[in-house]
């Protein structure tokens, strides 16, 4: 269900659908529009967000029941998921099935959970405000991040139950290598989140160089270039890019 939401994820953004919700009502914002009325309610809303009026200004109400649609069903699979894993988990509690180490990461779980929505949230905000017609890259970058975060811990956790503890092999040498893999993976994810949120790709679309330079002019505004700069991300995304290859070709051979 979290890859599936992720997929859903994307899917919303690559629709730019994400900001045809100007609300976020937890209980009854689980139900779509179900009369004329309520579209045209709806709709009224979004045609106040600053997207509407700077971008979609030509939207009709069928377009715009399309893109309510995948932020709608966005929306509801984290509901469910939500509620997939909250029954089952008060249920099992109350009889005391859990073995008391797994109570900890059960929590952690819930916790990260709640955050990604609060996060999502925050992320679509960052689209409402003044004459902003996306949302605010940095904060697309945290609420991927988050939903990463919270599918590789459910994979860890899952990985924690059906090893057997004498099946697991302890090797520093080989975690340590995997720990730096993986962080480096994930700060290429970051930019990668980044190119998206910025819509970076046209900025420099030669390969395999960039616009004619191998180094071209980086970090116009020091550091925080690193975060709003489209050369500057997409110089960081493809170099991350080559490092990652290079070193799982080393650590393979």
């Amino acid at each position: 269900m979290v890859i599936i939401q992720v997929i859903l994820g994307g899917i919303t953004r690559l629709t730019g659908s994400g900001l045809s919700i100007t609300e976020w009502n937890v209980v009854t914002g689980a139900l779509p529009p179900l009369s004329q009325a309520q579209w045209l309610a709806e709709f009224h809303k979004y045609q106040a967000s600053p997207q509407y009026r700077l971008l979609n200004s030509d939207f009709t109400l069928s377009d715009f029941k399309f893109i309510f649609f995948w932020e709608w069903f966005h929306r509801l699979w984290g509901r469910l998921i939500g509620v997939v894993f909250a029954i089952p988990f008060i249920v099992f509690l109350v009889q005391r099935r859990f073995r008391q180490d797994m109570i900890k990461p059960l929590l952690v779980l819930f916790v990260l959970g709640a955050l990604q929505g609060a996060v999502g949230w925050i992320m679509v905000a960052s689209g409402l405000e003044g004459d902003a017609v996306y949302v605010k890259p940095t904060r697309l970058a945290l609420h991927f991040i988050f939903a990463l975060g919270l599918l590789c811990y459910t994979f860890w956790f899952a990985l924690q139950l059906l090893t057997k503890p004498g099946d697991k092999v302890t090797a520093p040498r080989l975690r340590l290598a995997c720990w730096w893999l993986v962080g480096l993976l994930g700060v290429q994810l970051i930019f990668g989140a980044l190119m998206a949120g910025h819509r970076a790709a046209p900025a420099a679309p030669t390969w395999p160089d960039i616009n004619g330079s191998f180094f071209p002019r980086l970090f116009p505004a020091g550091i925080v270039s690193l975060l709003e700069d489209r050369i500057s991300i997409h110089f960081v995304h493809r170099n991350l890019a080559y490092l990652l290859t290079v070193l799982i070709l080393l650590w393979t051979f």
